[in-house]
């Protein structure tokens, strides 16, 4: 009755009634929204520095692997030029390392804004603050793979200048090709990116830069005295203690879940299954560098089975959160028997010196990681229904970084040996980079220096 008496009078109540509940639900329901949104924003800024503090400390790991992998008479130098990379990486970063790699692009190749942060919106600076923290300790791993392949006779004074340019120029600039778009989206884009180069947490972006930065070092300062015979035959220099190189790896093997996992920068479902596979992929590493040392040497060896598990590490960067864990243990399996393979081919064919086996861990492994994405990514690999689309990229990618790393180290090198000289003396190198550079031992009382 009430319809048919008067319709209108009944939707006009209807209409205030709405009104009203929606004046009274909006502001909880905007509010509601307001807290998620917080509560993701905190959770993501405290999910990333947590990783960016596990990545940190992967400092110590490789300080540990290249001094117990090299003589005790040039280990205090390991660990100087270990707390350089990340000091100096952490302020050239900030100075303009930073801007380079994740600023608004120019041309495809740089970024052009950010310099100490400049620039940055007061709302937007709680995320900057812990994003340029979590790209600083990746500088600083890129640097401090160079420290390896140099080791036991590098310029101290020299060492420093390879630091700054590596960390200030030569790692952002490639860097900002394969990631600038992290920072400021599309607009900071570089152009690998537009080609959609794959490569998640840096098996090239980070890793094969410094390997091959790494050997251009190498090459460039020549072999270690004693390291080969006047026929040319390689001579081991066997590391003075292995137990720390072992610690030094499973630091770097814990701090890896902060380097890839932390990788999304957001507190998400994704991060147990991106450790999941980084795990695998090391543990393939370690058989398959223990079994082809046991084929071949006829004992597993050890360092090379410390090695592999770095190597699987290296491997499964570029791919972890984008391949499945089957695919994660071939592709760690692989790089562990590269390492192998790699750091002979290195040693007695090349005759390249590198005390650790940074050109072929980083270097090579983090090739074959990239490569890796091509064939086994669920989404676009070769072995999975892809093509060769992706496999194309990632060659193209892989070529680049070996361009930049190794012309780049190559010239870098050259000129700092030419104006300020590079290696030390051979009576420096003979009596230790311990005594000659810093004036101490980093084992007191004990005769380490020799004149092999």
């Amino acid at each position: 009755m009430f319809l048919t008496k008067s319709p209108t009078r009944f939707f006009t109540r209807i209409s205030i009634a709405a009104v009203a509940m929606a004046a009274v639900f909006a502001p909880a329901l905007a509010h509601a929204e307001e807290v998620e949104y917080l509560t993701q924003s905190n959770g993501n800024i405290l999910w990333t520095l947590i990783a960016a503090i596990l990545v940190m400390l992967m400092q110590a790991g490789f300080g540990c692997v290249e001094a117990g992998f090299t003589r005790a008479k040039s280990a205090g130098n390991i660990m100087m030029k270990n707390f350089l990379d990340f000091s100096v990486g952490s302020i050239c970063f900030f100075l303009f390392g930073f801007a380079v790699m994740f600023g608004l692009d120019a041309g495809g190749f740089t970024g052009t804004s950010g310099f100490a942060l400049g620039g940055v919106a007061e709302a937007d600076l709680p995320w900057t603050y812990t994003f340029w923290f979590f790209q600083s300790v990746f500088a600083a791993t890129a640097a401090t793979i160079v420290s390896g392949g140099m080791a036991e006779r590098t310029k101290f004074s020299s060492y420093i200048i390879v630091s700054i340019v590596v960390t200030g120029l030569i790692y952002p600039l490639s860097g900002h090709w394969a990631w600038g778009s992290l920072w400021l989206g599309d607009d900071g884009a570089g152009w690998l990116e537009g080609l959609g180069f794959c490569d998640f947490a840096g098996s090239s972006v980070v890793h094969s830069l410094g390997g091959w930065l790494a050997l251009a070092g190498a090459m460039v300062l020549g072999p270690r005295i004693g390291k080969y015979t006047e026929d040319g035959k390689a001579n081991a220099i066997p590391g003075h203690n292995i137990p720390l190189a072992g610690l030094g790896v499973f630091l770097l093997w814990f701090g890896w879940f902060g380097f890839n996992p932390g990788s999304t920068t957001t507190a998400d479902n994704t991060i147990g299954f991106i450790a999941m596979n980084t795990s695998l992929a090391a543990a393939g590493g370690v058989l398959g560098s223990m079994v082809i040392s046991w084929f071949r040497f006829g004992k597993p060896d050890i360092s090379m089975t410390m090695n592999g598990a770095l190597a699987g590490l290296v491997g499964i960067t570029a791919g972890c959160a984008t391949v499945s864990p089957g695919s994660s243990i071939v592709i760690g399996t692989v790089a562990g028997i590269l390492v192998v393979l790699s750091i002979e081919f290195i040693d007695k064919v090349l005759k390249i010196d590198d005390p650790v086996g940074a050109s072929s861990v980083h270097g090579v492994c983090g090739a074959w990681g990239t490569i890796a994405c091509g064939l086994f990514n669920t989404d676009g690999g070769l072995l999975f229904g892809g093509g060769f689309g992706q496999l194309g990229v990632q060659l193209l990618g892989v070529g680049i970084f070996f361009a930049w790393g190794f012309g780049g180290g190559f010239v870098l090198m050259t000129v700092i040996k030419a104006l300020f000289g590079l290696r030390v003396s051979k009576e420096e190198e003979l009596k230790g980079l311990d005594i000659a550079e810093h004036g101490s031992e980093s084992y007191n009382g004990f005769q380490l220096f020799s004149n092999e």
